[in-house]
């Protein structure tokens, strides 16, 4: 008797544009945005069932995080670009250029 697994997907190019997406929008100062190139790295991970999915859900983690304490803090920033610390965006550009090296790497794999 054979079992059979599902197939693993390759990284898609739009999760590769995504990943790398996010930290040049956090550096430009357009953290808020970042949800919609986030959005799509989580959905790839999950549809593609490859090793991206851990770094999807850290930087995803990352993300929920920072929001969270930019609107229930007692924060008066008008953005989440103006609430990071120079720390925190730097923690959060390279959260995203982890996942997007993460996911070349897994493109490249073919997983």
């Amino acid at each position: 008797m054979t079992t059979t697994t599902a197939p693993v997907r390759r990284t898609s190019t739009a999760v590769l544009i995504a990943a790398w997406a996010v930290p040049v929008m956090v550096l430009g100062q357009f953290a808020f945005l970042t949800v919609l190139p986030i959005a799509v790295v989580l959905a790839g991970a999950l549809r593609a069932r490859n090793s991206l999915r851990r770094w999807a859900f850290g930087l995803t983690a990352v993300y929920a995080a920072l929001i969270g304490a930019w609107l229930l803090g007692p924060s008066d920033a008008p953005s989440l670009s103006k609430f990071l610390s120079p720390v925190a965006t730097g923690i959060f550009a390279a959260a995203g250029a982890a996942v997007a090296i993460a996911a070349v790497v897994s493109r490249r794999r073919g997983r």
